[in-house]
């Protein structure tokens, strides 16, 4: 397996980027495969442990431990290590549809249960994976896959998102007739609209959605279903229908002067920075230039919208975090397999620090209520301390403070999917989410399934591309059982 005791001898490397200073000046990819030397040499980095815990894919409460689909990791390691990239990409390509955005956007709870993380740096596997599918397009190897035998029956995919676009790929390789439905002007979901470029470059959905229609996948645009087609209309055409809306419906914060000009969701103004840059739109409604901005949240969505504002030409950004800054270091990773609760800079924060020369997260900070002007515009936010004691996160007296801001983005996530289909198809929802189990992941509705963020509840793209492999065996096994009956 690799190189004897390469995990020793190799130190972990991270993938090229662009210059700080030139990047925020666009929305370029700023991040770059390794060359395949380099590959190699991280691949050696593989111990092929006894136990790979990179490959266990469980829950652990809201974290993950492992690659929830599967993935072979020492496997294809070892193939990097010895430059096969063709049986790599076979390998690769058995459990993941789409390495090409796993590669980009996951956060990598592999390389946090790497054993080697225990007293180590891990695998770099999130940068081979990348290596791997960028390698394996340029050498030909991506192609559409077509079925064997095309079947009569015809199944409805609401939602373009990575389980939408798995489940299609996966049905549509069984022979059926998949047409995957999308209110937006553009297949992909929340990997076209709610990730900047700069993290997923947009041509890389486009180029996967141009294979799967290639194999036969038909997608129709700029359709809401529930408004633009009905759930009898559906019926009447397809033999299944599989719900992939996603969890987009922002949880808010109703605090005093909510309602004034100013606040918005922080996926609103993704949304539209990017319709902006691909044509879609000639104007945005939200715009953070020459502005004061507060991102309220401290996830990854929250740092998407840092770096956009920044290339917006955005006058600052304050990032507000009601948890306490993490230490620096640890001496022992005693969080194994999780990963370490050290600080971290992301890419974002480092790109503000560049241009302003301090990162843009506020921490400790729980906001209590918006200060808005006389015409109802929003103009700051009050806001106090939180410390951490015994009893948890609480306030300390005295620490009331007012924040200048001319534009606030709320970015605490998303209470779940959104209403219309739901209701449009009496699904029984219960949080937001609808009911359905792991096991046929069918709905209260004949004919009805679900699947990805929409049946489980915000996660991970990694956990939705399960979903979707997991809801098109379900489908096919009942429509099996519906042909033989």
């Amino acid at each position: 397996m690799g190189e004897f005791k390469g995990f020793m001898k190799y130190p972990k490397q991270q993938l090229d980027e662009l210059p700080l200073k030139d990047r925020i000046k666009g929305y370029d990819a700023f991040q770059q495969r390794f060359t395949k030397e380099d590959a190699a040499t991280q691949g050696a980095r593989c111990m092929d442990c006894g136990t790979p815990f990179c490959q266990t894919g469980s829950s652990f409460g809201r974290d993950t431990i492992g690659c929830p689909i599967g993935n072979y990791i020492p496997e294809w390691n070892d193939l990097v290590y010895r430059k096969d990239y063709e049986e790599a990409y076979a390998r690769l390509s058995e459990t993941n549809n789409f390495p090409e955005f796993t590669g980009r956007v996951c956060p990598a709870p592999c390389e946090s249960s790497c054993v080697l993380a225990i007293n180590n740096d891990s695998v770099a596997i999130k940068g081979i994976e990348r290596t791997i599918i960028d390698e394996a397009y340029d050498m030909g190897l991506v192609k559409p896959k077509f079925p064997e035998h095309r079947l009569e029956e015809k199944v409805a995919i609401i939602g373009s998102g990575p389980a939408g676009l798995t489940a299609a790929e996966e049905l549509n390789l069984l022979g059926y007739n998949v047409t995957v439905y999308e209110r937006n002007h553009r297949p992909g979901g929340l990997l076209m609209y709610g990730i900047p470029s700069m993290k997923l470059d947009k041509e890389v959905i486009e180029r996967r959605v141009k294979l799967m229609e290639e194999a036969g996948i038909v997608f129709k645009t700029d359709v809401n279903v529930g408004k633009d087609i009905t759930k009898e209309e559906l019926d009447e055409q397809y033999d299944a229908i599989i719900v992939c809306t996603g969890s987009q419906k922002g949880r808010d914060l109703p605090l005093e002067g909510r309602m004034s000009f100013g606040i918005h969701f922080a996926m609103e103004y993704l949304t539209e920075q990017t319709q902006l840059q691909m044509g879609e739109i000639d104007e945005p409604t939200i715009t953070a230039k020459g502005k004061n901005v507060i991102v309220i949240g401290a996830g990854d969505t929250g740092a998407d919208c840092v770096a956009t504002a920044l290339r917006d030409d955005c006058k600052s950004v304050v990032q507000f975090n009601k948890y306490v800054r993490l230490t620096d270091k640890m001496e022992q990773n005693t969080s194994w397999p999780l990963p370490m609760p050290i600080f971290k800079l992301d890419y974002a924060h480092k790109e503000y620090r560049e241009k302003f020369g301090f990162e843009p997260r506020a921490y400790g900070i729980q906001t209590m209520r918006y200060d808005v002007d006389e015409n109802g515009n929003i103009r700051g936010l009050y806001t106090q301390v939180l410390e951490e004691t015994e009893d948890g996160m609480v306030i300390v007296e005295g620490t009331e403070r007012h924040w200048p801001a001319d534009l606030v983005l709320l970015s605490i996530g998303f209470e779940g999917t959104e209403h219309l289909v739901p209701h449009s198809f009496n699904l029984k929802t219960e949080r937001n989410k609808i009911i359905a189990n792991e096991k046929d992941f069918r709905t209260n509705q004949d004919k009805v399934f679900v699947a990805g963020d929409a049946r489980k509840g915000q996660s991970l793209v990694v956990w939705a591309i399960k979903e979707g492999r997991a809801v098109a065996k379900a489908v096919d096994e009942s429509l099996k059982k519906k042909i033989t009956i």
